[in-house]
């Protein structure tokens, strides 16, 4: 199991299209995918369900991997972070 958190820097949160890109990208790895903050951790490749957290600036998301791929996968998403929210 891998596990990352970010803290949002885009002023918007994350919105529909960065959410959009995220769960594509999260979809094409075969592991689990979990997102959310403290209160309450979601299915990554769902997209209606990382828009339902509500994610604002400054909120510290939490992103777990577990199964093939993980490495990879987390190491995609933390870099689509870093360039989008």
């Amino acid at each position: 199991m891998k596990e990352f958190t970010y803290v949002i820097r885009d002023e918007l949160g994350i919105h529909a299209r960065p959410a959009g890109q995220l769960v594509k990208k999260l979809t094409e790895f075969p592991g689990e995918v979990r997102v959310g903050n403290a209160k309450k951790m979601v299915d990554g490749k769902r997209l209606f369900a990382v828009m339902g957290l509500g994610m604002k600036q400054g909120d510290e998301l939490t992103l777990s991997f577990d199964g093939a791929g993980e490495d990879e996968a987390a190491l995609v998403a933390e870099q689509f972070l870093r360039a989008n929210l």
